[in-house]
Parts: structure tokens; C-alpha cells; sequence
């Protein structure tokens, strides 16, 4: 089959991502093997290839259509087309077939086509992880009466955590420091965006606003830490994706008004085969029903073809330039 290898290199190094053949997947009792159509690319893609030990398959975003069925699983049968984020122990979805754990699936959206879907699982799984199961809200109404602040409201996480949260009542207030990504997040449902390059504070103060009762921080931890202890309300909440460079002071402000401090890491669930590993398949099953329903939209602001080191390439050099807008998505071999 074809697939993209990658070495732990800088992006423009010739053999950065090589195309390849490799032995198809053989699925466990638990996979299914699918057939990939289509793929997106996250940050975490960039950071595993410039430290991976030796050359491997990334990919951690996928939707296609299911070839094979391993004998434990239950709900699937080959030909269903479905969508997923995977495990980031296993090979990626930059190949044409993938063997994946039945429980991190889900059917994929029917009102979406297969680029459109594969822009959705990664970030819809940390957002929602993030707001809903590591911060203590309900995802149907716990933001009445409540507002946070999402810091990189234009990526792919920040894309889908400003619609959940709106969804779930949030008065919703982004930061973005562009006209298009400020846009942008008003689009999905912010209600004000203001400007992460300038002071936080007194924006907030403009808005009426003197502190705020979460905050999900997906751009950089440091910078924002201290700034974020003074603005959180006694009993708030900051929720984090981003590792630290140094280390941080969790005293302070933060014991003082006690605040909960939630990181997400989506891969905790495959990582360590928990025994709640299916909650990852049954939040992009809704996930999925939102999408068909019209309550979400899709986060697709652009694809490339075909899936090859070339275009991998060349998705990688946007997402290494910190200006991406919602996701970019690769289709086809």
C-alpha cells in the first residue's frame, strides 16, 4: 500500500516525508481496517516528526470507508464509512489502509463528505474532552450565566471549542490577533474577540468584564499563566493542551481564589487503555449527529491532493507557521 514515512527531521529537509510502500495492516480482534480517504493535519503531527526515533506513519485524523471487521467488534460492517483520530502508539493515517481500535470510532457525519469529516476528530475530541469531561460542565447547559475566554480561537481546537461552548450557553470570547481569524471566530459563534498580542486585561475590562469564569488556554501556557491567575473568578477554571517550557507556579492567585487547572491530552484514553476507551467513539458519535443536525459546522477551510509527502510537506510548513485558520485537509492517493 501507499503510505508517507516520516523522519525526525526539519520540515524542508529532502527526507523530512518520503512516499513509501508498505505490508497492509493485519487488524486485531478489536480493529477495523479501513480504507483511508481522506486525512488532516495537527500540530502534534509536526511535533512527533521533528522527535521521532526512527522513521514512522503519522496521521492522527482520518475518514474512509471500513474494509475488514476484526471478531470482537460490534456495530460496524465493511463498507461503512467512518471517521476517527486514532492512537498515537500505532501507525498513523498517512496510508491507504489502517488497522484502528473500533472504540475511538464513529460513523462519520452523513451531510459531510470524507475531507470535511477527517477535518473534525482530533480537535473535536480535545475540545469537548477539555470543556466537558475534564472541566466540570455539563455539555448541554453548563455555560448559562457563565463565560470563558478561548485563547487561539482560530485553530482546529479553539474552532470547535468556541461551538461547543456557545452551544452550551457560554458567553464565548476569543482572542485572535487578525482580521480573517478574528472573523473567523465570530463566525463559529464568539461573541467578542479580542487581541492575545495585546494585554488581556483591560480588552476584558472593555467588554464590561473584570474577570472570567473559565478560560481554555490552547496557545501557550507560559505566556499566558500569570495573566490568566488575575482574570479567572474565585472557583473558575483554566483548561490546558499546550506543555509548559518551564515550570509554573500553581500557588498564588490560583490557590488563593481556587482554581481548578484541567489539562487534556487526547491521547490518555489509547494511550493507557482505559476502560472508558469507547467514550472517545460515542463523543464523535455525537459529535457526528450535531454536525447532520445543523447545530455544528464543519471546519474544513481547505484541501490538498493527493496524499503524498509533497502536499504532507507543504501542510506541515502551515501548521509550523502558527497561522493556520480552522484545518487543512489532504483527500485522495
Amino acid at each position: 500500500m501507499k503510505a508517507v514515512l516520516a523522519h525526525p527531521l526539519p520540515i524542508d529537509a529532502a527526507d523530512a516525508l518520503v512516499d513509501a510502500e508498505l505490508p497492509a495492516p493485519v487488524p486485531g480482534d478489536h480493529d477495523l481496517l479501513v480504507r483511508v480517504d481522506a486525512v488532516s493535519v495537527n500540530p502534534v503531527d509536526t511535533k512527533l516528526r521533528a522527535s521521532a526515533a526512527a522513521p514512522r506513519v503519522l496521521g492522527f485524523d482520518a475518514a474512509g470507508a471500513v474494509e475488514a471487521v476484526g471478531a470482537a467488534v460490534q456495530g460496524f460492517a465493511p463498507g461503512d464509512r467512518v471517521y476517527y483520530a486514532g492512537d498515537v502508539t500505532r501507525p498513523g493515517s498517512h496510508a491507504q489502509l489502517q488497522a484502528v481500535d473500533a472504540r475511538l470510532v464513529a460513523l462519520a457525519p452523513r451531510t459531510l463528505d470524507a475531507a470535511q469529516a477527517a477535518a473534525l476528530p482530533l480537535v473535536s475530541l480535545t475540545a469537548w474532552e477539555l470543556l466537558f469531561q475534564r472541566m466540570p460542565f455539563d455539555s448541554e447547559h453548563g455555560g448559562e450565566g457563565r463565560t470563558l475566554l478561548v485563547i487561539g480561537g482560530a485553530g482546529g481546537v479553539g474552532s470547535m471549542a468556541i461551538q461547543f461552548a456557545r452551544r452550551a450557553g457560554f458567553r464565548v470570547i476569543a482572542t485572535a490577533s487578525r482580521p480573517e481569524t478574528a472573523a473567523w471566530c465570530r463566525q463559529l459563534g464568539a461573541i467578542e474577540v479580542i487581541d492575545h498580542r495585546q494585554p488581556l486585561a483591560p480588552q476584558l475590562a472593555a467588554l464590561g468584564l473584570a474577570q472570567v469564569d473559565a478560560a481554555a488556554n490552547l496557545a501557550d501556557t507560559d505566556r499566558y499563566w500569570e495573566t490568566l491567575g488575575q482574570l479567572l473568578a474565585p472557583q473558575g477554571h483554566v483548561g490546558l493542551i499546550v506543555e509548559p517550557r518551564g515550570p509554573l507556579p500553581i500557588g498564588g492567585a490560583y490557590k488563593a481564589k481556587s482554581i481548578g487547572i484541567h489539562w487534556e491530552s487526547m491521547f490518555t484514553r489509547s494511550r493507557a487503555g482505559t476502560a472508558d476507551l469507547a467514550e472517545q467513539g460515542r463523543i464523535l458519535a455525537r459529535v457526528a449527529a450535531l454536525i447532520d443536525a445543523g447545530e455544528l459546522r464543519g471546519i474544513a477551510r481547505e484541501t490538498l491532493g493527493p496524499i503524498d509527502a509533497a502536499n504532507l510537506r507543504e501542510a506541515h510548513r502551515r501548521i509550523e507557521s502558527g497561522r493556520s485558520i480552522g484545518k487543512l485537509v489532504l483527500a485522495g492517493w
